[in-house]
């Protein structure tokens, strides 16, 4: 059976303890230990909530297969127990493996585990991260990333898409999947933290009548979507139309019409069995082709490959 051991300096961002122990917990293979800084038994959370259950530290001997370092208050103060990060560089070299989840990458920077080596953090931290501990390699946009047998993940859960990763080393992918789809996950979440969900820029337009053209364009992906289309309906001019797309979403109209594109296609890819033509067509993109570098410029995958993740196998 392999060992899973969750830590985090109190207080600990409640998510970055429970979305891994939800992960592995679903494997009877692993056993999760989570351990607790003080000798009460409970870890606290930010959030006034103690996660009862927990060992003092003292307690953990032996081979550790996954050291998971939890982010969250006590990670962001700068400010660490000296006995504590001793405890952890001493366990991370009778751990397998090593993951911070969010922040909890601090901890491990300040135990000099990072040292030399490619992490990331929560992108707000990103840049504190490498002014702190200039000899880490910060990568701000990778949803979780790997160095060795040192594993880092981005804000909050990305500690889940991390985790899901190890159990699918450890496992295989139809396991992996499982998890994901017990939890109503991505397996791998495409694109990088930087990249947020365009599901989340449409609930985010404050002005009405935008409400209202996004749901036509939903309606309405194989029509004329062009900047100039848009902003006629709109009543404005182009320039004014693309000023007003930024402001409320963050993005030009061009890059909003072709993320509403493909999300539908991929809806229609893990919901449906037509074909890949039939789906570019249906959801506006004209071909196949054409389908597979949008795919490549907002997903960073080609529809071929995101196909092969996400969809579910035929039984």
């Amino acid at each position: 059976m392999r060992r899973v051991v969750i830590t985090g300096p109190p207080p600990v961002q409640i998510l970055d303890v429970t979305g891994p122990l939800e992960v592995f917990s679903n494997i009877p293979d692993y056993h999760v230990t989570l351990v607790a800084s003080e000798a009460d038994g409970t870890l606290m959370t930010g959030r006034g909530i103690g996660l009862a259950g927990a060992v003092p530290r003292e307690s953990i001997s032996g081979h550790i297969d996954t050291l998971v370092i939890a982010g969250g208050p006590g990670a962001e103060s700068g400010e660490y127990d000296e006995s504590y990060l001793r405890w952890i560089a001493e366990t991370a070299k009778r751990s397998r493996r090593v993951a911070s989840i969010c922040t909890g990458a601090f901890v491990l920077a300040a135990a000099h585990l990072l040292d030399g080596k490619q992490a990331v953090t929560h992108r707000n931290f990103c840049d504190r991260l490498a002014n702190e501990f200039p000899g880490v390699k910060v990568q701000p946009d990778p949803i979780y990333l790997r160095d060795g047998s040192t594993y880092t993940s981005a804000g909050i859960t990305a500690g889940i898409d991390l985790c899901l990763a190890l159990l699918e080393e450890d496992h295989g992918h139809e396991a992996a999947l499982s998890v994901a789809r017990q939890l109503v996950m991505f397996l791998v979440r495409p694109g990088g933290q930087a990249q947020y969900s365009h599901m989340l820029s449409r609930q985010a337009a404050s002005s009405e009548p935008l409400r209202e053209l996004q749901v036509y364009m939903l309606e309405n992906l194989q029509a004329d979507l062009s900047v100039e289309t848009l902003a006629e309906r709109m009543h404005m001019s182009p320039r004014h139309f693309s000023r007003v797309c930024l402001r409320e979403m963050k993005l030009n109209p061009g890059q909003f019409v072709e993320r509403l594109r493909v999300e539908a296609a991929q809806q229609m890819i893990d919901s449906t069995s037509k074909e890949l033509k039939e789906i570019a067509e249906a959801c506006g993109f004209g071909s196949a082709d054409s389908m597979r570098r949008v795919f490549v410029r907002v997903l960073g995958v080609t529809a071929g490959d995101y196909t092969k993740r996400f969809k579910r196998s035929e039984s």
